[in-house]
């Protein structure tokens, strides 16, 4: 496992590929097709199969990481046909399509997307390909039109996840066996016309109208494959949208990297796939359940930044839904069901990234702040807003109070001293003069700590790139770095100071030595310490950094002593004394 995540953490390009890439068809923005998905902005994912069954176990052993690669040689390595007579134990007596459509209606979500079949070549569907839940399970039911149906009764959006470039028991497949039964060689061409195509045709024609079609990992499916699957779903399924994994191009909105909510606002129509642990699939022994406030400021921050959030559950083998993701998708559900301006068809945020208190979104003239961290003197600042506030108020359960504001060190601050918190996250509603007008310099807040990411440095003779490692396997982590420092290389910031005084510095790097790094900023003054340094990222404290007046000022990071090749900057923070 160790080994698979090294290799992945230094070729993230292959993943890249393997993913699809994020380029998509244009003009796609501008249907009104898209409305559900553009203003929706939250749907629900499904990752169900017979991976469900084993939950992370093969022949007594738990293999740790995401379920549903449980069969790839990389996880537990399980023949295809013994992994096949999986099916005839699977029975999942407890799936509850209406409940699961109830659950994902009163979380706030808009639409659903099912695996139909993963890379296992499971169909979870009625198919004229024997190895399916109705046939080689003794289910016999089809939990695909259970589901579609459940979904247009509680009014929600519907759409199929598909595997069109792996399976792993059929061959031709991609990752599949290399020879058929008879010991003729199998071929991809083989697969697509004999099993993916005409399964593509049942889930398009089978389930009534699809708002989504989710093909993944395309890898190096070849073109003709990809433009054929396209021109199908856009005759048979013209509403339905392709997110950019369908490979080369012809989605209509990008899909980002698993588990991964940008730190700074993107353009175009684009979706951050997570789940609501750390598996997509059922594992027997992953509890690491994201709470309300964790769900609810992924979903937020998601927004912010100008994206869709698809939260995933794993279903167990026998249909049921862990109780633990119900209840925390139910407990942020309410919020949102309570504050909907919050998500649905609301615009990014203006200050391009997170505030160090929370996140924003917009309708109109109005913020929605989201404060999830509050500072101890409570007031909650609007660095470099430009507008005028017409009225401010927290708003909770339906109602309102009013909140003072004044300007501070030049910038809004909102007091709220006297506001109760609300357990999961705290609205505030601004309503401003005019749309939000706002000077997005880094801003460092006096009241609490400023992450600067290095996605919002300029670099000098050094490389800024983003890296992707595995936690566990398929566990997939993602940041930007700074790394490859040649002589005179340094990260420079610019930053926005309110008010004078002394404020820590903290750098997050990784190293294979000591390092020693410089910081220049504070009208002229040097902080310079030597530290020990870890393979894995850590914070590191470099000392106090003296502003001695409010406004601009720039940061600079160099490396003054250590392996240029090696060492690696991820993240400057600044925190005021107290």
């Amino acid at each position: 496992m160790a080994a698979f995540a090294l290799q992945c953490l230094a070729g993230s390009k292959n993943m890249d590929e393997m993913w699809g890439g994020e380029t998509t068809r244009q003009g796609a923005a501008d249907s009104e097709r898209v409305a559900l998905f553009r203003d929706g902005n939250y749907g629900m994912f499904i990752h169900w199969g017979l991976y469900s069954k084993l939950a992370g176990k093969w022949e007594g052993k738990t293999y740790y990481g995401i379920g549903e690669w449980i069969m790839n040689p990389r996880v537990a390595g399980i023949p295809p046909k013994e992994y096949m007579k999986v099916a005839a134990d699977f029975n999942p007596s407890e799936f509850d399509a209406r409940y699961i459509a109830r659950v994902a209606k009163e979380a706030g979500m808009k639409w659903i997307i099912i695996t139909s079949k993963h890379h296992e070549g499971f169909a979870m569907f009625k198919s004229e390909h024997p190895f399916n839940i109705v046939d080689a399970s003794p289910f016999k039911r089809d939990p695909m039109k259970e589901l579609a149906e459940a979904c247009e009764e509680f009014g929600l959006g519907f759409g199929f996840y598909y595997s069109h470039n792996q399976d792993w028991t059929a061959p031709g497949g991609s990752g599949g066996p290399k020879v058929n039964e008879d010991g003729t060689p199998a071929t991809f061409a083989q697969y697509f016309e004999e099993k993916c195509f005409p399964q593509v045709k049942e889930i398009c024609t089978q389930y009534g109208d699809l708002d989504y079609i989710w093909f993944d990992t395309p890898g190096n499916i070849p073109k003709e494959y990809a433009e054929k699957l396209a021109r199908y779903v856009a005759e048979v399924q013209p509403n339905a949208l392709l997110c950019s994994r369908i490979g080369h191009g012809m989605g209509d909105y990008a899909s980002k990297g698993d588990m991964d909510v940008p730190v700074r606002n993107a353009d175009g129509l684009w979706e951050s796939c997570d789940t609501t642990n750390d598996s997509w699939s059922y594992a027997w022994y992953d509890s690491n359940w994201k709470d309300a406030h964790e769900i609810l400021k992924r979903v937020v921050s998601t927004v912010a930044r100008g994206g869709t959030y698809l939260l995933n559950i794993g279903p167990d083998g026998s249909g049921r839904v862990p109780e633990e993701a119900v209840k925390y998708l139910l407990e942020s559900g309410r919020w949102i069901q309570e504050n909907p301006s919050v998500v649905y068809g609301a615009d990014p945020s203006p200050w391009g990234r997170a505030l160090p208190w929370g996140d924003v979104t917009v309708q109109g003239n109005t913020l929605n702040l989201v404060v999830f961290d509050w500072p101890d003197d409570e007031l909650i600042y609007l660095p470099g807003l430009r507008n005028d506030i017409k009225s401010a108020k927290v708003v909770a359960k339906g109602k309102s109070v009013p909140v003072e504001w004044r300007k501070k060190s030049g910038w809004v601050a909102l007091d709220l001293a006297d506001v109760q918190r609300s357990k999961v996250a705290t609205l505030v509603q601004v309503e401003l003069s005019g749309a939000p007008e706002v000077d997005q310099t880094l801003a460092v807040l006096p009241n609490s700590r400023s992450d600067m990411y290095v996605e919002f440095a300029e670099v000098e003779n050094a490389v800024k790139e983003e890296i992707r490692w595995m936690e566990k396997f398929g566990e997939w982590k993602h940041m930007n770095q700074v790394s490859k420092w040649s002589n005179g290389g340094k990260a420079v910031w610019t930053v926005d100071v309110a008010e004078p005084g002394d404020y820590y510095i903290d750098l997050t790097y990784k190293g294979t030595e000591r390092l020693t790094w410089r910081i220049e900023g504070g009208e002229g003054r040097i902080l310079q310490n030597n530290q020990n340094a870890s393979h894995v990222y850590h914070r590191y404290p470099m000392g106090l950094l003296r502003f001695d007046s409010p406004g601009r000022h720039t940061l600079s990071v160099s490396l003054v002593d250590g392996n240029p090749d090696t060492a690696s900057l991820s993240l400057l923070s600044i925190r005021p004394t107290r």
